[in-house]
């Protein structure tokens, strides 16, 4: 398996878990497709070419061959200088690292990040919020994500990556989606009475019990045990929070429980105003348990080692 091979299957399994459905994956590549036939002749080089194959503007290989094979990879949750420092220092006393994978985004990742957060208007559409509200709420958070990461030195671990001719590359949405289909599914099936019931079932997950070994375990964040939990709602891709605003349109179309890896502290205020309950699962373990399912389904494709940093720890199923 090469360096590319290893980011199609991923992609590949990432679409398959796209909670909106697989053709909204599908569409938004065909989109891509049309904007570039309409890009000007002068405008051409700066169009992003990975939108025709890649619908997940997060995901990216940052540096590196595609065609260099694959044997072994050094994973984590966030990568950074230090991260790529540490990878190089593993080569020269003979890791042979082919590829340094982060599940968070960067460089030019990171720059437009926000555009994955689209999906959320789809996802919350399948709740019974209505599509041009879900919409219109998420566009305007868009903006304020895109004005927040403009200032951003975007490039830096790139640049790091690059002098070290280390290859490089980062999976989100595809990583999240896998979490959020695995925790939907989990409750859907389960279907737990009380909040007491939903943590018990998050806490049998391995990633979530090294959590708590952690002090950084699920817990209630709106709500309590004895609460019911009504319809559940998980929330773990689209980028990062959606807009305070939709909380009350959730409740509204008779969601109970939002269970998601972290919420801001405006969205926890909203959620008490309109009673509904929040379970916060967390943050990195989400994002590990989520890495977790992507590179099993990568694996089944083809094997090559992992070697775990930055928060993530490697945990495999089937």
């Amino acid at each position: 398996m090469t360096i590319g091979e290893f980011f199609e299957h991923a992609l590949r399994a990432g679409m398959d878990a796209d909670p909106r459905g697989r053709a909204a994956a599908e569409r938004d590549l065909t989109e891509a497709r049309k904007a570039q036939e309409k890009t000007q002749p002068g405008d051409a080089g700066a169009f992003d070419r990975d939108k025709l194959t890649n619908p997940y503007a997060d995901s990216r290989i940052l540096h590196g061959d595609p065609d260099r094979p694959l044997r072994k990879i050094l994973a984590g949750i966030d990568i950074e200088t230090p991260e790529l420092l540490l990878a190089d220092r593993l080569n020269e006393k003979g890791a042979g690292i082919d590829l340094v994978l982060a599940h968070h985004p960067e460089g030019r990742a990171y720059a437009n990040f926000y555009e994955v957060m689209k999906m959320q208007a789809d996802i919350l559409h399948r709740f019974g919020v209505p599509i041009t509200v879900a919409e219109s709420q998420i566009a305007d958070r868009m903006r304020e994500v895109e004005r927040s990461v403009l200032p951003a030195n975007h490039r830096r671990p790139v640049d790091a990556a690059r002098l070290l001719d280390l290859p490089f590359a980062c999976l989100h949405s595809p990583a999240d989606n896998m979490v959020q289909g695995f925790i939907q599914s989990l409750f859907d099936r389960a279907q737990p009475e009380k909040l007491r019931d939903l943590l018990a079932l998050l806490r049998a997950i391995p990633e979530y019990q090294e959590a708590e070994r952690q002090n950084a375990g699920p817990r209630i964040l709106v709500g309590a045990e004895e609460h019911r939990c009504g319809k559940i709602f998980v929330k773990m891709t689209g980028g990062t929070s959606g807009s305070k605003d939709t909380i009350e349109r959730m409740s509204q179309a008779g969601i109970g429980t939002m269970v998601c890896m972290h919420l801001p502290d405006d969205h926890r205020k909203e959620a008490e105003k309109h009673h509904l309950r929040v379970v916060i699962a967390g943050h990195i373990s989400s994002d590990t348990l989520g890495l977790n399912l992507l590179l099993d389904a990568v694996q089944k494709q083809q094997s090559f080692e992992v070697l775990e940093c930055s928060g993530f720890t490697r945990v495999k199923r089937g």
